[in-house]
């Protein structure tokens, strides 16, 4: 609703990660910010979901009323008064669909086999275009760069492993990073976790163990 009343021209902004491309493509004068859990600028604020909502009012009481306070309602609530990390933790952010074309061809390719060599002239080989041509392409439609964009695909391949039960190294060598070590670098930069915290904090929602996590 801001950004279609041109309110958020210029501006950043953010919202659940399974619309901030349509929003990024719909709006190109707002600077989405995919991985934001909410984004302040100016007389604007905008979250990125649901529970999100819970931590941007947590941030609004603390700016209104100090970290103490804020700090006893989130304890009232169970809930961090920061969460960690951004929305990537959560996976599922890699463009589902594109036009029919050169990078449909390209995005079927990569997901088909992952762990396949996907530099950029291989990847404008599958498309039948430059690379140069082939670059441009994906800042039109999916907002990044070539590389990047297959990074981004094996992290949520490597994630969606790691949630199924697989080890650090299954996982690495599935997704195509290749390694224990390049993998952990990647969720690091990207997640701000290790994949084996990753895993603890998200593979299971120990419905086993009683509320102190103790298990019955």
């Amino acid at each position: 609703m801001l950004a279609g009343l041109g309110l958020l021209e210029g501006r950043g902004a953010t919202t659940h990660w399974r619309h901030a491309g349509a929003l990024a493509r719909r709006y190109p004068g707002v600077r989405v910010r995919p991985d934001a859990i909410h984004v302040r600028d100016g007389c604007f604020i905008t979250s990125a979901g649901v529970s999100a909502g819970i931590d941007l009012a947590l941030a609004l009481v603390e700016e209104d009323h100090g970290a103490r306070v804020a700090r006893g309602v989130a304890q009232e609530l169970v809930v961090y008064l920061r969460r960690p990390g951004g929305q990537s933790q959560f996976g599922g952010q890699v463009p589902v669909s594109v036009s029919e074309g050169p990078l449909r061809r390209v995005v079927e390719a990569v997901r088909a086999d992952p762990r396949a060599e996907h530099d950029l002239p291989s990847m404008a080989r599958v498309a039948a275009v430059s690379p140069r041509h082939l670059s441009r392409l994906f800042h039109a439609e999916l907002g990044t760069t070539p590389a990047r964009w297959v990074e981004r695909v094996r992290l949520d391949l490597a994630q969606r492993f790691l949630l199924e039960g697989s080890g650090v190294t299954s996982a690495a060598r599935r997704s195509g990073f290749g390694s224990d070590e390049t993998l952990r670098r990647v969720f690091v930069r990207h997640l701000g976790s290790t994949p084996t915290e990753f895993r603890r904090r998200f593979a299971t929602t120990d419905v086993g163990m009683d509320a102190t996590g103790s298990g019955s």
